[in-house]
């Protein structure tokens, strides 16, 4: 008996790990996230191979990720900044995500090197909580076990045949 699936090769998460899936991409966006601009700051933040280093900021430029912006110190030639745009700034639940899970299962016997807190807007407000991301339907129920959620065919599904 065949029945139709879902295309796993037309995948948003296939898409955008082509993007960020290799090791030093999310890396980049994260030190990005923490204030890192220029090549040297990733450089010296990271301990990446120049090269490399290279390769993967123009890998998220020409995605949209990041963008390039020149600058120039006195007495010295143009260079360029790496500013995250938009789409870049919105990988940080990604992140968040990605560190929860590592918190949970590969943290060091003494915890969670990192803890991401809520940074107050202003003065006034003292929050400096823990932040966790939360899966959240549309109907406002939140905090989803993984077992409540499941896929089911969008818009710009396609199908395969399997047996």
């Amino acid at each position: 008996m065949e029945t139709r699936r879902i295309d796993p090769v037309n995948c948003s998460v296939a898409r955008a790990l082509s993007v960020v899936g290799e090791r030093w991409s999310l890396l980049i966006v994260r030190e990005a996230l923490d204030g890192a601009r220029r090549f040297g700051e990733f450089h010296s933040r990271l301990g990446i191979a120049r090269n490399l280093l290279a390769t993967r900021l123009e890998t998220l430029v020409t995605a949209g990720v990041m963008r390039r912006v020149p600058y120039q110190e006195p007495g010295d030639r143009q260079r360029f900044a790496y500013e995250l745009t938009e789409q870049g700034r919105a990988l940080r639940p990604t992140l968040v995500a990605l560190l929860e899970w590592g918190d949970t299962y590969l943290a060091d016997p003494q915890g969670p090197s990192v803890i991401v807190r809520h940074r107050p807007v202003d003065d006034a407000s003292s929050c400096d909580e823990p932040v966790k991301v939360v899966l959240e339907c549309a109907a406002g129920h939140s905090h989803l076990a993984p077992d409540d959620v499941c896929r089911t065919p969008g818009p710009g599904a396609r199908f395969v045949e399997s047996s």
